[in-house]
């Protein structure tokens, strides 16, 4: 069964050791990041702050910060489960015969549970608050202590395409200006900000938005799925679940959100008006920089009675979101496949956190291969922020980086086997030589063949006999080692 909600999933991973209250009292600003950093570096359990300084509403971070926790929150064995059902999807074809007709019908019938479903009422609107309340009543983390202010981190944001009226949701850090406004950190690559973009075309003075707090785990992770334009994220959460996502209608604007959500924020942005957000301690463990965003107006907050506030925190890696990201790496893999099968592998280690680092293992078949790759990824999707792409042969684990790097250091003539391209940068890359533009790297680690200009032998790994090495086996046990 599917989690109906955070709760069921904060007592999932407790159940299964994952999680652990905390009954002291620790202040939402800086002490709950130190706590949380401590923990996710010691590969500790999710925390539940019962009693944050100042406030009556709980705290939940680092609910996904391991493998094993994203496994609990995805209701699987492995990650890996998750990427086999996308094959078996994918791989789907009309069948011939009655038989094979009859045997597909409980996947059509399973593909009903991926589409979101409105319902009348849900928990997110026990209370709704349109008058008299600030964004100050809630647990809203400073996270480090040269942010900008308090920032809402964990926000699952619905805006609508005013073009076709499909829904998207992202996630986009929130700065807390005062007690109904807030930044909208939405980046100009993302669906967040296309949207508001769009509406400014029609000619239309404000935008809807609706953020949803604290929903159960599926939901939260679809929010930060690399998904194409226009495919609602309701919809894979429904798959990832096996189940629909309940969606409610917002009391004061036309959105919809989750029905089993712990908060909802209700609002606005208004076309044109901009805000200095940040800085703020970001994912790249460096202090994104003060910029111009659009500002979020709350015009109403519903919640449960007695909600509870999730969150997460980024900084130096490895932290919450490398685990999350490591999923991503696992689950979409398999698409990644359909337009590169040559890919047997990528990894994305923690210190690279995510874009400034992907290692690529193929199975190379003609001169140029692997450059042929490294431009096909920079052309898929969000993966065109990748700063430096090594691409190796598939007999290379690229699961273990001394791996890589000690024979991608030995296959590279650097002036031969580098390559340099511009083009669009993540936002948040510091180093770049202009605001979202700069320069990437690929790297061809791959062995070179004579039809690439190589004609110097190619010398093999040293590896000893399987003969030996079971001989030794034996004498190794007799030495007393």
């Amino acid at each position: 069964m599917a989690y109906r909600d955070l709760r069921e999933f904060i007592r999932a991973l407790e159940e299964k050791g994952e999680l652990k209250r905390i009954a002291v009292e620790v202040d939402p600003i800086l002490e709950i990041t130190e706590f949380a950093d401590r923990a996710v570096k010691q590969g500790g359990p999710a925390l539940l702050f019962e009693k944050p300084k100042g406030y009556g509403i709980p705290v939940l971070i680092n609910a996904f910060a391991s493998m094993r926790k994203m496994e609990i929150a995805l209701q699987v064995a492995s990650v890996e489960d998750v990427a086999a059902r996308i094959v078996e999807f994918l791989e789907m074809r009309v069948p011939e015969g009655l038989l094979g007709k009859l045997k597909m019908l409980p996947k059509v019938a399973e593909m009903g549970a991926f589409f979101p479903r409105v319902v009348s009422s849900g928990p997110c609107q026990e209370v709704v608050r349109s008058e008299r309340f600030s964004l100050f009543d809630y647990p809203i983390l400073q996270c480090w202590p040269e942010d900008g202010g308090r920032f809402i981190t964990l926000p699952l944001v619905f805006s609508k395409n005013p073009d076709t009226g499909k829904r998207n949701c992202g996630m986009y850090r929130m700065q807390v200006y005062d007690e109904r406004t807030t930044g909208m950190h939405w980046q100009t690559h993302k669906q967040g900000a296309e949207h508001y973009r769009r509406t400014g075309h029609h000619g239309r003075p404000r935008m809807d938005v609706a953020v949803a707090i604290g929903a159960d785990p599926a939901t939260v992770y679809a929010a930060i799925l690399p998904l194409p334009p226009d495919l609602d994220e309701m919809m894979i959460s429904g798959f990832l679940r096996g189940s629909p996502v309940e969606m409610v209608k917002c009391q004061t604007c036309d959105l919809e959100v989750p029905a089993q959500a712990e908060i909802v924020l209700e609002g606005y942005v208004e076309l044109g008006e901009l805000r200095t957000e940040g800085p703020f301690g970001d994912h790249t463990g460096f202090y994104s920089l003060a910029d111009e965003y659009p500002v979020f107006h709350v015009t109403c907050i519903t919640q449960r009675k007695d909600p509870i506030y999730a969150a997460t925190i980024v900084g130096a890696p490895p932290m919450e979101d490398f685990y999350m990201g490591k999923a991503i790496e696992r689950i979409f893999l398999p698409l990644m496949r359909l337009q590169l099968p040559e890919v047997r592998d990528i990894s994305m280690p923690a210190e690279g956190i995510f874009h400034n680092l992907i290692l690529v293992a193929i199975r190379k078949s003609y001169p140029g291969h692997a450059r042929k790759v490294m431009s096909a990824i920079w052309g898929l999707g969000q993966a065109m922020f990748s700063k430096c792409i090594v691409v190796v042969d598939e007999d290379v684990n690229v699961q273990d980086v001394r791996e890589v790097t000690w024979k991608a250091l030995n296959n590279i003539d650097p002036e031969r086997d580098i390559q340099f391209t511009m083009g669009p940068i993540d936002s948040l890359d510091h180093s770049s030589r202009l605001p979202n533009y700069g320069s990437k790297m690929g790297v061809d680690a791959t062995r070179k063949w004579p039809e690439e200009g190589f004609t110097r032998p190619w010398p093999g790994v040293i590896r000893m006999s399987e003969e030996v090495k079971r001989r030794v086996d034996d004498l190794w046990r007799r030495a007393g080692l």
